[in-house]
């Protein structure tokens, strides 16, 4: 009877779990940051370690994520978000599309990041996967071992949003402080809040309360399965520099760029993406190049909120407005637009689309 007994409740339990629906497959991909960040005590809110703790231990010690996912870990590198690099995005990115390739049921990826650089990894990723999967970049201003630490529930919300139906078709997305922000407006605007990321002017895609992930609005930008990028043969991409405009610039900056072998420059440019006379005077002797050693050039703009539009003078030096891109995230379309051409108006086509 004990026999028959147990083989019942072990045939009961056989089928309780495969009525059980198997969890979404969600891949966490680890690169360090504060939220992964230990300090002395629970009150050292500054001078803590950035990437001290692994990937496996954030997410172990937040157990509600298993109840929603089926999550695998995967450490990429652990460092201070202002030492990724380039090498580290490529990798990030060929790992993403080789998951999609190799487990289709895969639902969603969380990327957990350091702020300071957060928008930057976010927005690369926005243009090179190939995919309509979520992907959710992650944070935290306070580090784990912090009194309030935010990163916890900045980690189960990430989670939650890669395997939210809604999410599908996005683009690349960033999850703190319960809102969730489109890769491509948003930027870091606080050096300490809990609140930093803001997607000035053009606003949140939506919140993530504990009823449900809700989304209001979309990005009309190409991104993910729409972009025409394709990294997967990549080791590096062109060398292009950020130079910042103010009264009496040192134009001779510019020239120190090409020299340094930039095949591109981006200006933050002061109000409309202006430039000084002097900077206008390197940029008229660039546009007497040759075409095939002549850098490419976009104006984006050191304000923060706003458009950059074409005008007639810059026009004439080839130089290309960058619309609602900051410095830092014009580099990164201009870095992946020239591994595809050099054209000027092919250029500016990739500038209006994405």
């Amino acid at each position: 009877m004990r026999t028959l007994a147990a083989l019942a409740l072990a045939l009961l339990t056989a089928i309780g779990a495969a009525a059980q629906p198997a969890k979404p497959i969600v891949y966490v991909l680890s690169t360090g940051g504060t939220i992964a960040g230990s300090g002395s005590s629970s009150t050292d809110l500054s001078n803590y370690k950035p990437g001290a703790i692994l990937g496996e231990q954030l997410v172990k010690a937040v157990p509600q994520i298993s109840q929603i996912a089926d999550v695998r870990v995967e450490q990429i590198v652990n460092v201070n978000s202002s030492d990724i690099t380039i090498e580290n995005w490529l990798t990030l990115a060929k790992r993403i599309n080789a998951i999609i390739k190799d487990t289709p049921a895969v639902s969603g990826f969380v990327i957990t990041s350091g702020t300071n650089t957060l928008e930057e990894t976010a927005y690369f990723l926005n243009l090179t996967v190939r995919s309509d999967k979520p992907v959710v970049l992650v944070g935290a201003m306070r580090p784990a071992t912090a009194i309030s630490a935010d990163g916890p529930l900045n980690l189960l919300n990430a989670v939650r949003a890669a395997v939210a139906p809604d999410s599908r078709g996005k683009g690349t997305l960033i999850v703190l402080n319960d809102e969730i922000n489109a890769a491509r407006d948003t930027t870091k605007t606080n050096t300490l809040r809990v609140e930093t990321f803001r997607a000035p002017e053009l606003g949140i895609l939506g919140y993530i309360d504990e009823d449900k992930v809700s989304y209001y609005r979309s990005t009309t930008k190409r991104h993910t399965a729409a972009s025409e990028f394709d990294v997967t043969s990549l080791t590096t991409l062109p060398k292009v520099s950020i130079l910042y405009s103010y009264i009496d610039p040192d134009a001779s900056l510019i020239q120190a760029a090409l020299k340094s072998g930039a095949k591109g420059i981006v200006f933050a440019g002061t109000g409309n993406g202006a430039l000084s006379v002097s900077e206008e005077t390197v940029l008229k002797e660039i546009a007497a190049m040759p075409a095939a050693s002549k850098p490419a050039l976009v104006r984006s703009s050191r304000v923060g909120n706003g458009r950059v539009i074409a005008t007639a003078e810059y026009d004439a030096l080839g130089v290309i407005p960058g619309d609602t891109l900051n410095p830092q995230k014009a580099r990164i379309l201009l870095m992946l637009a020239l591994t595809k051409t050099s054209d000027p108006k092919e250029l500016r086509r990739i500038f209006s689309e994405y």
